[in-house]
């Protein structure tokens, strides 16, 4: 049976980061990218079609760093989302919660135990 709620957009990659102003330094001042938007332990850099996400909550979350990385996929209504994905079977580790000012995630794992999340507006429950 075909699922009737497809994912389709990869928009951001999380990365674990242990220092956020070193990561910013490499990522900023040696690979050129811009910043988009920055909290105290979260920064977000415009890479093209993807943004790439550096956390520091994500590395604390997973120690080991090179493992520490988040696939988040665009919605328009992070409740629909997270709603018809559970019904489809989607068990989420994180229930839908506002993430930046903007924006709301619910975080679920692959088969694997791959982190991955639907990001963007709350939307209605």
């Amino acid at each position: 049976m075909q699922p009737t709620f497809r994912l389709s957009r990869v928009s951001v990659i999380m990365l674990g980061v242990s220092n956020l102003d070193q990561s910013l330094a490499f990522y900023r001042d040696k690979l050129g990218l811009t910043i988009k938007m920055q909290l105290a332990e979260l920064a977000l850099l415009e890479a093209g079609p993807i943004t790439l996400g550096l956390s520091q909550a994500l590395a604390r979350a997973i120690p080991q760093k090179a493992g520490a990385t988040e696939i988040v996929f665009a919605v328009d209504n992070v409740r629909a989302a997270h709603a018809a994905l559970t019904e489809q079977g989607v068990t989420f580790v994180r229930e839908p919660t506002q993430v930046t000012p903007t924006d709301w995630a619910a975080h679920f794992r692959d088969p694997d135990g791959h982190l991955f999340s639907v990001f963007g507006p709350e939307g209605q429950s």
